[in-house]
């Protein structure tokens, strides 16, 4: 099955399972670690990309290059084996032995949502170690997935990796023990994560870090990675479980990032030198890959491209979460605070004015607020599954002032203490725009946990009152999960 293919209906599912290899995928679940098991029935319909060895002849474990059904891989003191001490499914498998590798040399273009590979001991071999390395960037660098796996049964057996990453990738299996003991490799299969997000109750969320959230004080990241956030935050979201603690990862937004996690989502970084882009194919992280994105007080001014993007990404059906701050919070002194970003974004985008219907007062704000929408029971966002919204509190945010004419569909949520609910004096509402959603609150202290680099001053916020509940609430209202 080459890996450029696609298996779109069930017959097609159908045939694998007549074959005489075992497509052995598994089920779409979003928080477990890797480990080894038996193969299991395929119980959901996702698109699968395998590579079962059987083509190809390669008898000598020297290092070469070598095509196979699903593109060319470099097999480094491995061979395709195919004598009866060999485990296979089929007629053939990889054999690696020392510290060999098998690499891809090409790129799956959907991405991966999980990695199945079966393994066993080749012959009477004893015990050994192994990993699955995956690459995002054509195979320059390459990051772990999942924990090391100890191959000790001669049965081929499946190790399972969740990874939920899109763009391109590329994968290696790497021996790590260095004996001469032999491992069998089989059967390599990889689920796709598809374009927006995989499952339909799974959901991708994109966390800015490109448009200066790490200036000055500012922490304004779900992983701060010594203060150059990378894509992927570490330790792997693969390692969360319910009771991982909310500050396992090291950014303002981390524990955000993390009950994201433990809801079974994908969280990444778009980083410093990420590019905000809307359909262009050659950008792993393109917004169209995403069902969030989440902006936290940029304070570098959106290029008229980019603006282009985040508004055809939210009418085209994205979820976008805006963040701001107080008038004059300019933290890397380029003549622009969040504020001004927001409005301009809004106000000259040489496509529509004021499309969201809000735009951002240049205003300087703290205290508690319980001015929270009346008469309305049922606001997904208020009252949705992460509990009710009683509260809200700035320390040094701004206010919003509504205009319906411009989009009839914003809607307040939150006031400021003492004043009436009308298109002033507002902390916190939600708008929509083309088939997409947006929501907006104009402090970025609230969802503050007070991790982040050494010498930012940081507080703790987001477990205080109800601001996870917000904030977790708004998530899954700007991803259509409520």
């Amino acid at each position: 099955m080459n890996l450029n293919k696609r298996l779109l209906v069930i017959i097609a599912i159908a045939s694998f399972f007549s074959c005489s290899k075992v497509n052995t995928v598994e089920e779409n679940s979003f928080m477990v670690t890797a480990d080894t098991q038996t193969a299991r029935t395929l119980t959901t319909l996702a698109v699968t990309n395998n590579e079962h060895f059987e083509t190809g002849t390669k008898t000598s474990y020297t290092a070469a290059d070598i095509s196979l059904t699903s593109g060319i891989w470099n097999l480094n003191d491995a061979l395709l084996g195919n004598s009866a001490s060999d485990r296979k499914n089929g007629t053939q498998s990889a054999r690696v032995r020392n510290s060999g590798k098998l690499t891809m040399k090409f790129d799956n273009a959907n991405g991966a949502a999980t990695v199945s590979i079966l393994h066993a001991l080749y012959g009477t071999d004893a015990s050994s170690t192994w990993q699955l390395w995956y690459s995002t960037n054509g195979g320059s660098s390459y990051i772990q997935a999942g924990s090391t796996i100890t191959t000790s049964s001669s049965t081929l057996t499946t190790a399972s990796f969740t990874l939920n990453i899109s763009g391109n990738i590329r994968f290696e299996i790497r021996k790590t023990d260095a004996s001469t003991n032999r491992i069998n490799f089989d059967d390599f299969s990889i689920t796709d994560f598809g374009s927006g997000g995989g499952g339909s109750g799974i959901k991708k969320f994109l966390f800015d870090a490109s448009q200066g959230e790490t200036a000055g004080n500012a922490d304004w990241v779900i992983d701060e990675d010594n203060s150059t956030p990378q894509r992927i935050p570490t330790p792997l979201q693969s390692t969360v479980t319910a009771s991982t603690v909310e500050t396992y990862w090291t950014g303002a937004l981390s524990s955000w990032g993390i009950a994201l996690a433990k809801k079974g989502h994908t969280v990444e970084t778009l980083p410093s030198s990420g590019s905000i882009t809307f359909g262009n194919t050659s950008n792993a992280q393109d917004l169209s890959n995403y069902n969030v994105f989440v902006v936290d007080e940029p304070n570098i001014r959106f290029t008229a491209a980019e603006k282009t993007a985040i508004l055809n990404f939210v009418s085209n059906g994205g979820g976008l979460l805006m963040i701001s701050d107080h008038t004059v919070s300019d933290r890397n002194n380029d003549g622009w605070d969040s504020p001004g970003i927001w409005n301009d974004l809004m106000n000259n985008n040489g496509t529509v004015t004021n499309p969201f219907g809000f735009t951002v007062d240049l205003t300087n704000i703290s205290g508690l607020s319980s001015n929270v929408l009346t008469g309305n029971t049922t606001n997904p966002i208020l009252h949705g599954t992460e509990g009710n919204v009683t509260n809200l509190e700035f320390n040094n945010g701004a206010t919003l002032t509504l205009n319906p004419a411009a989009n009839a569909n914003v809607q307040g949520l939150v006031w400021q203490s003492g004043f009436t609910q009308n298109n002033t004096h507002v902390l916190s509402a939600t708008s929509t725009y083309g088939t997409g959603r947006i929501y907006i609150v104009t402090d970025s202290s609230p969802m503050d946990d007070g991790t982040g680099a050494t010498g930012n001053t940081l507080f703790v916020s987001w477990s205080l009152y109800s601001h996870k509940a917000l904030f977790m609430n708004a998530s899954l209202w700007l991803a259509k999960l409520q």
